[in-house]
């Protein structure tokens, strides 16, 4: 009987959202021109699907430009269809033509897909198409968030004339190399793979032997087609958070029976990989020239080098390029920046009325500069707006991190016995003198779990959020360090930055670090996380293994935040080897790790000594 409620329950819900496109597409027929299935050529014969809205009437008029690789066929059910056409509607009444189009190899689209690979010509040659039609004026804005804005940054360095300018949300999937981060797309973190691209993958990658429609379908035919067949493939459910746990790597997909041609070549790419240049990412010594309106969330997966690449581009030796770039930072998850409500809880944390006008920022950002409105409308728009979680207010800055900012030294310190939230680990403001080390063992087959954090897209593995820690800390393999309780209000704002000396046993093996804000009661909420792999401490180009017995200084990839620590608030790291599922076990044997099936215990070592003065450095807000 219950099964049966829920299908009524689930087809009731189809229903409705089958009502709510037809009435979308009805009210958008009154005022628009619906050009759908439209096949743009590319410059080596692939035609990409394409849909058109487009104000009636002959004037002409300013493009916003969506690329994705998820589907939004307007006669399928879901959240993206619906979503597709409301944003259609909006633009259109703001007299803009608003065009999606999937990524090569997607859906209608022809050609080959390939994550963080589709060629940017495809991305120069939509913006030749768009600009040459009777009804455009030549100017197009790119607008998505997560893999709708991780093309838009490369395809910018090309400078092709009509794109005028781009709003980029979530957008660290695209980025390569930029200043201190080198993740490589977010496939890596400090040298760590990240797993949320396993999960990933598995949801949406098309199988090789999908079916496909005949190449030169005419219009009307894929139009046709497209009420009857959506060319989405039903992926059975998958307890990922148990898949993610397979070894070796190599196998995971094929383990659940997932499409592999992709993970296949990409899990067994280094960082270093000559591959990773040839490809849709970002890098730092690409040309920049185009307005960037920038759009991040702290308790996303890229916040660290997403803030780097707004840093770089306010740096632009041209000084009109590098006062066009603007920066919201929101306290929520992967693109939730629209859900934030008035109280909203990322986790298990209360952060208050996040909510912000974000349409209004769209709106002024492309009247400027895909409609030459005046460059004033931009003025009443802050450099940086940044919402400050435990104060719960937006704030404001002409820089990230804010003006005023001035770092403070945290350097560790215990007795040797700074394993789990029942030792002795501190924070402390003064040099330690002969402090011994902290030692715990890491064992690969009983690793610390995530447990919430700055995640996105590994389905059931990790909830992303602010949770209390302390039922981790409770682990014996978890150093806690703990300053004493602050005796005013502290706003850090910024960039943390940790100095780690380490030793182990093992040849390789990594080391993990988390931000805390511990209330007076206790409450421990994560605020930021990251890891970095032994081998790789010396750069990414080159892999240098441990001998036991020697120590040997580490770098951490920098943490971001802003949360307001309020006076009898304390300061906590954690400091580990693991965070699974988020990052990938280190087997600690020096092998490949991906094609492993058996670790090995690494006991590990953090020091904290006048000789080796393991520190993390705090930004705090001078007001």
């Amino acid at each position: 009987m219950y099964i049966r409620k829920f299908l009524l329950l689930l087809s009731l819900c189809f229903v409705i959202s089958g009502f709510a496109q037809e009435e979308l597409l009805e009210e958008l027929g009154e005022i628009a021109i619906i050009d759908q299935k439209v096949m743009m050529p590319m410059r080596d014969g692939v035609r990409l699907a394409t849909d058109i809205y487009r104000p009636k009437g002959t004037e002409a008029v300013p493009v916003v430009f969506s690329r994705t690789p998820y589907n939004f066929n307007t006669w399928g059910d879901g959240e993206m269809r619906t979503r597709t056409l409301q944003q259609a509607l909006d633009w259109v009444r703001k007299g803009y033509a608003y065009v999606v189009q999937n990524e090569r190899g997607r859906y209608f689209s022809e050609g080959e897909w390939d994550i963080l690979g589709v060629p940017l010509t495809d991305g120069y040659d939509a913006f030749s198409w768009l600009s040459r039609q009777s009804w455009s004026n030549g100017k197009i804005g790119t607008i998505g968030c997560s893999s709708t804005a991780e093309w838009q940054m490369a395809v910018a360095s090309l400078d092709h004339p009509a794109h005028a300018a781009l709003i980029a949300q979530g957008f660290g999937a695209g980025v390569g190399k930029v200043g201190r981060f080198n993740e490589q797309g977010n496939w890596y973190r400090g040298g760590a793979h990240q797993m949320l691209f396993t999960a990933w993958l598995y949801g949406v990658e098309h199988d090789k032997f999908k079916p496909r429609i005949p190449a030169g379908a005419s219009q009307e035919d894929l139009i046709r087609i497209s009420r009857f067949y959506d060319l989405a493939p039903e992926n059975p459910r998958v307890d990922m958070k148990e898949a993610l746990s397979h070894l070796p790597l190599t196998d995971l997909l094929q383990n659940i029976k997932g499409k592999r041609e992709i993970f296949d070549k990409m899990i067994i790419r280094k960082p270093n990989d000559p591959a990773w240049r040839t490809g849709g990412l970002y890098h730092e010594d690409m040309p920049f020239n185009k307005p960037g309106f920038w759009f991040v969330s702290w308790y996303d997966v890229s916040t660290g080098p997403n803030l780097e690449l707004f840093n770089k581009l306010r740096q632009h030796p041209d000084p009109a390029v590098a006062d066009s770039q603007f920066l919201v930072i929101a306290p929520t998850l992967h693109c939730r920046y629209t859900r934030a409500t008035e109280n909203t809880v990322v986790g298990e944390r209360n952060l208050g009325d996040a909510r912000l006008d974000y349409y209004k920022l769209y709106d002024k950002w492309f009247e400027v500069w895909l409609k030459g409105g005046s460059p004033d409308l931009l003025d009443d728009i802050p450099r940086v707006q940044y919402y400050t979680m435990g104060l719960n207010q937006w704030q404001t800055s002409t820089s990230w991190p804010p003006e005023g900012t001035q770092m403070k030294r945290y350097y560790l310190s215990s007795n040797g016995r700074a394993n789990s939230l029942y030792g002795d680990g501190k924070l402390i403001e003064t040099k330690p003198e002969n402090d011994p080390a902290d030692t715990y063992a890491y064992d690969p087959e009983n690793p610390v779990y995530s447990y919430g954090g700055n995640v996105c897209c590994t389905g059931n593995a990790v909830e992303g959020g602010a949770f209390d820690q302390r039922k981790m800390e409770a682990r014996n393999d978890i150093l806690v360090y703990t300053s004493q309780p602050l005796e005013e209000d502290t706003e850090v704002s910024g960039f943390i930055e940790a100095t780690l000396f380490v030793s182990s046993d093992a040849r390789d093996t990594d080391f993990s670090i988390k931000l805390i804000d511990v209330y007076p009661d206790g409450t421990a909420y994560n605020l930021d996380e990251t890891i970095q792999r032994a081998r790789y401490r010396n750069g990414y180009d080159k892999e240098q293994f441990m001998k036991a017995g020697e120590v040997y200084k580490i770098e951490m990839s920098p943490m971001s935040t802003s949360n307001y620590f309020k006076k009898g608030h304390r300061i906590r790291i954690e400091i580990s080897s693991s965070n699974f599922p988020r990052f990938a076990r280190n087997l600690n044997t020096g092998g490949n790790n991906y094609d492993e099936t058996e670790g090995v215990i690494a006991i590990n070592n953090i020091h904290h000594s006048a000789k080796y003065p393991s520190e993390i450095r705090i930004p705090i807000v001078q007001k």
